[in-house]
């Protein structure tokens, strides 16, 4: 069940058909459902949120979410109508409409930019494999979301969410936070019912963390499950594009249909022996017996977090699952070889995706030209500089030894002797802990305050990790994660899907100015009586 806030009223979407007004908010069977009871079609979802999407991210709150706009969305939809009355619908994704984070490239009328003015004019004209099997299941691309420039790949001080073109993506949940990154847009605009869902990607943190703070599903896949073709890179070991939705069966659904190997992604060369139904593998009971690992090393720097995770412990032990507390090992030499290998990895990545580029379209060729464009345009450094972009232009080659044992190092260590090994001694088969604090007040003066995370260690290891929803702290969303070995991408959904339907409803955003004006803040903000 969904709670639907907006201002004092409050609607609960049941199952079943859901009323016109609420299917911005509907999970994929609830539209499915309503396509087929003619409450609704493919075009009239798609006109539903752009008009949402005019409202609420171009206007109103103004979240900054979407930086562009699919301008063949309604008659791809149109499309997908006729097909249905056709009896030629392609699965449950089909007709449904969604957003692609913009550094992901669309045979669509539309740029893929990372954010920077460098790439504004880079329209691909190509669709990168997985948007080539989301398509063959029959979304419809709305347009492109919002990200951390370059995603989060520039500056040691960079502000979370905000990009050149696109501005700062606001967190629907309180507007002057974060909605933290770098699939800043793709979060929010999910989170605010701008499309059923979205597609973010990760290198270290960026579905998880955005996912979190904006309380909805968001998986990092295991890395190789699906393509990165035709993303704009940061690792090549650790990149990977995942799911964003407000449920883990929309999640699964659109797992099922990115999933699979690619000829051109070496590291998907296993993806297709591990493809599955995954939404057909969700099961409700799957806490019943299983043994889990909580670690509380995340909740030490919020209190508030860790009373939310002490409710969603109980939650996991009421539904049958069998806690044992465990901790993970030091992160530093991980974090020290993870620095090494993204330097030397964006190096050598972004150059040859630059050459891929049209030259025409774009005029940075290189990572050098791009510090030198960055460096001649006053809007890219308005707010932070670009200390990464000049330290990886210094990184050693692929073929550096340095590079080869960080990347042993960091992939040993988060991996078998990291999060094998504690599950391994503990006899458990994931670990759960928070995905971090709420959303930090966005400071371009100070910087803003970090809580943490668990990212890292699923990251370099390339392992799975899922983060489902998991309380408020002051009416800020917190997520619960879900952290598993290679490959365990559909016992991990299974576990959180078991754990969502347990769990206190969602409450969608109603776009409050800042937590403080919140009641109980300001009646302690007043003099005592």
């Amino acid at each position: 069940m969904l709670k639907v806030l907006a201002g004092a009223m409050a609607v609960v979407l049941s199952a079943g058909p859901a009323a016109a007004a609420d299917l911005a908010f509907a999970t994929g069977a609830e539209q499915q459902a309503a396509i087929a009871g003619g409450q609704a079609t493919s075009k009239s979802l798609t006109e539903m949120y752009l008009d949402r999407i005019a409202r609420i991210d171009r206007a109103g709150p103004t979240l900054n979410s979407v930086i562009a706009l699919n301008p063949d969305a309604l008659k791809t939809a149109t499309r997908h109508d006729d097909e249905r009355a056709a009896h030629h619908a392609h699965g449950p994704l089909h007709g449904l409409a969604i957003l692609v984070k913009d550094n992901i490239e669309t045979a669509d009328p539309m740029a893929t930019t990372a954010g920077s003015l460098a790439l504004k004019d880079n329209v691909a004209g190509r669709d990168a494999p997985l948007i080539a099997r989301l398509r063959q299941a029959g979304v419809v691309i709305l347009g492109k979301t919002n990200l951390s420039e370059w995603a989060n790949f520039r500056s040691t001080r960079s502000i979370s969410g905000w990009s050149g073109i696109g501005g700062l993506v606001r967190n629907p949940y309180a507007l002057d936070r974060s909605a933290c990154g770098s699939s800043s847009g793709s979060g929010a605009a999910v989170a605010a019912g701008l499309a059923w869902a979205a597609i973010g990607t990760e290198t270290d943190g960026s579905v998880t963390c955005p996912a979190a703070m904006n309380g909805i599903v968001g998986l990092k896949p295991t890395v190789g499950l699906v393509s990165r073709t035709h993303i704009v890179p940061i690792s090549a070991s650790q990149d990977t594009a995942g799911p964003m939705a407000r449920t883990v069966a929309d999640a699964a659904a659109l797992l099922t249909a990115m999933a699979g190997s690619d000829p051109a992604d070496p590291a998907t060369a296993e993806a297709d022996a591990h493809r599955t139904d995954f939404l057909a593998g969700l099961d409700a009971g799957s806490l019943k017996g299983a043994r889990l690992g909580y670690v509380r090393s995340m909740t030490e720097r919020s209190p508030k977090t860790e009373a939310v995770f002490d409710k969603a412990l109980e939650t996991l032990k009421a539904a049958g699952a069998v806690l044992v507390e465990v901790k993970l090992p030091d992160e530093t030499p991980v974090d020290k070889a993870e620095d090494v290998v993204l330097h030397a990895e964006f190096k050598a990545g972004i150059d040859a995706y630059l050459a891929s580029t049209a030259p025409d379209k774009v005029k940075t060729r290189t990572l050098d030209d791009l510090i030198a464009f960055n460096a001649a345009t006053p809007r890219e450094t308005v707010l932070f500089g670009q200390e990464i972009f000049e330290e990886a232009a210094k990184a050693p080659a692929l073929t550096d030894p340095a590079y080869k044992t960080a990347l042993e190092t960091g992939r040993r260590l988060a991996g078998p002797e990291g999060i094998d090994k504690v599950l391994a001694e503990a006899n458990v088969e994931a670990l759960v802990l928070p995905s971090g604090g709420p959303a930090s007040v966005v400071d371009p003066v100070n910087g803003s305050r970090w809580l943490g995370s668990p990212s890292t260690w699923p990251a370099v290891a390339g392992y799975p990790h899922l983060t489902v929803p998991m309380g408020y702290v002051s009416g800020l969303p917190v997520g619960l994660s879900f952290i598993g070995p290679k490959w365990s991408d559909g016992r991990l959904l299974s576990l959180g899907y078991a754990f969502e339907q347990a769990a206190p409803a969602r409450l969608a955003p109603a776009f409050p100015p800042t937590v403080s004006g919140r009641p109980e803040y300001e009646a302690a903000y007043a003099p005592a009586p």
